[in-house]
């Protein structure tokens, strides 16, 4: 039996907002029955404990278990407070920065990749890393091990000005790829991303496959900018390969723009010498 789970992103909860969007995403999560809704950071616009309420309510109504992690915009603005208590209203909504969902299907490790002193930058300490890989380990075989931050690890080059990936990205990716990940949650550009890390790592064959992926997002809290997308994604996994399925708005409904299909454990790898014929 397939386990699924829907990825959702920078919801930024405080800013503009489009209600029109929540009856059919409540729509499709009713059809597609995720077992979890995962939300990678920026749920609100400024940190404000009214925002966080907000967020909350409105994750949790949603129906499936929540796992929560924050974003830059999800501690307080400028001022003592970013630097002296920056996740106490997040954790006050969610109890902590880095919560673990585990079941006999999958296995949710959070992280928190803010730094306060960033901003828009992120980053994960070795210490961080080595818990994310003693938590991996504790995962029921054959559960589908995840890894989510808000910070992005593959994104669209135009967004590199001002939205870089979490610092020491390589050697991130590697260490989460050692400690067991099999598909890496991100949001912070708003703009979809899906990888297989194969894709762009050189394979010397026999590596096993992990997929990497960044959520759009729910909000857009710059509507005139353009390059934003709103969009989600929801994975479906068996013993075999990762499915996702990419969701954007489009004329009042979540539209199913993409399907792709990513393997599990080390396949995908057999040499083709070009297609296959009819």
């Amino acid at each position: 039996m397939p386990t699924r789970l829907l990825h959702l992103s920078d919801l930024h909860v405080g800013a503009p907002e489009e209600r029109e969007i929540e009856a059919p995403l409540r729509a499709l999560i009713e059809a597609a029955q995720p077992e979890l809704v995962v939300a990678t950071g920026d749920l609100t616009h400024r940190g404000r404990r009214d925002q966080h309420e907000r967020v909350g309510s409105f994750l949790r109504d949603l129906g499936p278990p929540v796992l929560a992690i924050p974003g830059n915009h999800d501690i307080p603005g400028p001022g003592a407070a970013r630097f002296t208590r920056p996740f106490a209203e997040f954790e006050r909504q969610w109890g902590t920065a880095e919560p673990v969902f585990s079941s006999a299907a999958m296995h949710v490790v959070g992280l928190n990749s803010v730094r306060p002193w960033r901003y828009q930058s992120g980053g994960l300490r070795n210490s961080q890393l080595r818990r994310a890989r003693e938590l991996l380990g504790r995962a029921t075989p054959g559960a589908l091990r995840v890894v989510a931050l808000h910070h992005h690890l593959i994104g669209a080059p135009w967004r590199a000005w001002n939205k870089r990936p979490v610092s020491r990205r390589n050697h991130v990716l590697a260490e989460l790829v050692e400690s067991g990940a099999e598909l890496i949650l991100a949001g912070h550009i708003h703009q979809g991303a899906v990888s297989e890390r194969r894709e762009f790592s050189v394979s010397s064959g026999g590596e096993r496959g992990v997929t990497v992926s960044v959520a759009a997002g729910l909000g857009q809290p710059r509507p005139h900018r353009l390059g934003e997308a709103r969009g989600l994604h929801l994975y479906e996994a068996d013993d075999e390969e990762i499915r996702v399925s990419t969701y954007v708005w489009r004329d009042g409904g979540w539209g199913l723009m993409a399907e792709r299909r990513f393997p599990r454990g080390a396949a995908g790898l057999d040499a083709q010498n070009g297609p296959r014929g009819s």
